[in-house]
C-alpha cells in the first residue's frame, strides 16, 4: 500500500490549497491584497503588509490592527478515473480496481482568518506581528474510489507567527526583517490491499492471487505535526512622489514530520479461519502493519521573491504590478519513513516520491479607482504558472495547473480610523489528468510501502474566494 508517501508530503508542503495558488501557497493573505489580485503589494495600506512587504509598515503611523476572513469555495472533480492492479507478470492482462471513477474530492466551503498588528515605536523604527494561514486544503475521495489505494484522504493546517521590524532609513528607503515560526497539522487516509498480500504471504499463486485483489482491504490513518522556522526580508523605494517599488523575500523551510499510522486490516478476519495457509499471510500481514506505529517525512517548503510596484496617474487611479518567483523545485524528492521494516512482503519501511516540479512564476496587475471620498473601487488579474512538469508528475490529491485569477473588491472608510475591505475572486484552472504511477521506483528499485497499482484520472479544478477585512488605526 503506498500509504502517505504522497499525502503527508503534500500537506505539509501546502499540498494543496490546490484551488487557491499553484503548488503549496494558499494565495491570499489579506483581503485589501486579494481584491487587486495579489497585486499590490507596494501598496503598504493596512498592517497586511506584514506579509508582502513588511518594510510597508514604515507608512504606517500609530498603531493598526487588520482582521480578514476568506471564506473559499472549491471545486475539484475527477472524472474518467481508472486504476490496475500490478499483476501482469501473473496473467497476460492486469487485474481492473473495481469501485467509484468520478465524484468531487473538496468541501463546500472552508473559512480561514488572518490577523496582522503593527506599532511605531519612533520616527524610524516599526515593529509587527502577522498570524496568517499560508497553507490549508482538505480533500477526500469516496472509500471506494478507484483510485483509493493512492490516497483517499487528506487534510493539512499550518498557520506562521511573523514577527517583524521595519526601519525608515531615509524619506525613500525603508527595509525589514522578520522570523517565520510555522506550525503544521496533517492529516491521511490511504487504503492497501491486503487481500494480494495475505494470499502472497501464505503462498497462494496463479488465479488464486489474482482473484485476492481487493477482497480485503485495509487502510491506514496517518498524523503528524511540526514547527518549521524561516525568515523574510523586504525592502521599499519611494521612487517619487507617484511612484513606489519594492522587493519581498521569503525563505524556505524545513520540516520533520512526525507521526503515527495507525492501521485497520480487513485481514484480521482471516486469522483462525477455516483457511490456514491464508490466515499465516493475514497474521503476516498483522505483524507488518501494526495497530499503531511510527511515521516521519522530511520535506522543505519553497523560498520566493517578489518584485512589485505602484503608480498613483492621478488623484484617483492607481496602478498595481507584482511579478513572484518560487523555487518550487524543493518539491523534487520526498522520503517517507515508517517504524516498521515490511521487506518481509517484498516492500519497505521507506516510500519515496519524485514529483519532480518546476520553479515557477506568477504575473498580477490591477488597479483602484477613488470613487468617492470614503469608497475606493479595486480589481486585479493574475497568471499563477503550476509547477507540475507533466501529466506523469500530477498527483492524485493535487491536480495542479496553470490558473487565471479574476478580482475586484472595494475599500469603505468607515472613519478616520477605521475601514472595511471587501473582494471577490474566480479562479480559473486549466483541465488537468493525472496518471499516477504507485510503484514507487527509486534510483532503479521500487522501495515503497504501496499496493503498486496504477490509475489515470480527469480533473475540472476552481475556486471561488469571498473575503471580508476589517482595518483600524489607533
Amino acid at each position: 500500500m503506498k500509504l502517505k508517501h504522497v499525502s503527508l508530503s503534500i500537506m505539509m508542503m501546502g499540498a494543496s490549497t490546490l484551488v487557491m495558488a499553484s503548488g503549496y501557497h494558499f494565495g491570499t493573505q489579506s483581503v485589501s491584497a486579494q481584491s487587486t489580485a495579489n497585486s499590490s503589494a507596494a501598496e503598504a495600506a493596512d498592517a497586511s503588509t506584514i506579509f508582502y512587504n513588511a518594510a510597508g509598515m514604515t507608512k504606517l503611523e500609530g498603531t493598526n490592527f487588520s482582521g480578514a476572513l476568506n471564506l473559499v469555495a472549491p471545486s475539484v472533480e475527477y472524472s474518467n478515473a481508472s486504476a490496475t492492479y500490478p499483476t501482469a507478470a501473473l496473467s497476460p492482462f492486469n487485474s481492473v480496481v473495481k469501485g467509484d471513477s468520478s465524484g468531487k474530492i473538496t468541501k463546500d466551503l472552508i473559512a480561514v482568518p488572518q490577523m496582522y498588528l503593527t506599532r511605531q515605536l519612533n520616527d524610524k523604527v516599526y515593529v509587527g506581528l502577522g498570524v496568517y494561514v499560508p497553507f490549508a486544503s482538505e480533500t477526500e475521495y469516496q472509500r471506494n474510489s478507484v483510485l483509493r489505494y493512492n490516497l483517499n484522504a487528506t487534510s493539512l493546517k499550518t498557520i506562521d507567527i511573523n514577527p517583524t521590524v521595519a526601519f525608515k532609513l531615509n524619506e525613500q528607503h525603508s527595509v525589514a526583517v522578520g522570523v517565520i515560526a510555522q506550525h503544521a497539522e496533517a492529516t491521511l487516509r490511504q487504503y492497501a490491499n491486503f487481500g494480494f498480500l495475505a494470499a502472497k504471504a501464505a503462498g497462494k499463486a496463479g488465479a488464486a492471487l489474482l482473484a485476492s485483489n481487493g477482497t480485503a482491504d485495509g487502510y491506514a490513518n496517518v498524523e503528524g505535526d511540526d514547527w518549521g522556522y524561516g525568515y523574510n526580508l523586504a525592502w521599499l523605494w519611494d521612487v517619487n512622489d507617484s511612484t513606489r517599488v519594492g522587493l519581498n523575500y521569503r525563505s524556505k523551510i524545513d520540516h520533520n514530520l512526525k507521526g503515527s499510522a495507525k492501521w485497520t486490516r480487513a485481514t484480521d478476519a482471516l486469522i483462525g479461519g477455516g483457511d490456514v495457509a491464508l490466515s499465516g499471510g493475514a497474521g503476516a500481514i498483522k505483524s507488518l502493519f501494526p495497530d499503531d506505529e511510527n511515521a516521519s517525512l522530511k520535506i522543505t517548503t519553497p523560498e520566493s521573491l517578489s518584485l512589485h510596484a505602484m503608480h498613483k496617474l492621478d488623484r484617483k487611479v492607481t496602478l498595481f504590478g507584482d511579478v513572484t518567483w518560487t523555487k518550487h523545485s524543493r518539491f523534487g524528492t520526498a522520503e517517507l519513513k515508517y517504524g516498521t521494516n515490511k521487506a518481509a512482503l517484498g516492500q519497505s519501511d521507506t516510500t519515496y516520491l519524485t514529483p519532480a516540479w518546476k520553479n515557477t512564476y506568477k504575473v498580477a496587475l490591477g488597479g483602484a479607482y477613488q470613487y468617492s471620498e470614503p469608497l475606493q473601487l479595486r480589481a486585479g488579474i493574475a497568471f499563477d504558472k503550476s509547477p507540475v512538469p507533466d501529466d506523469a508528475h500530477r498527483l492524485a490529491t493535487m491536480p495542479d495547473n496553470d490558473r487565471t485569477w479574476y478580482s475586484i473588491g472595494a475599500k469603505y472608510d468607515l472613519s478616520k480610523y477605521q475601514s472595511v475591505d471587501v473582494a471577490y475572486s474566480y479562479i480559473h484552472i486549466k483541465d488537468a489528468i493525472a496518471n499516477v504511477n504507485g510503484t514507487c521506483t527509486f534510483q532503479g528499485q521500487t522501495v515503497c510501502v504501496s499496493s503498486q497499482t496504477k490509475g489515470t484520472a480527469s480533473y475540472k479544478s476552481s475556486a471561488q474566494i469571498l473575503g471580508v477585512q476589517y482595518n483600524h488605526r489607533f
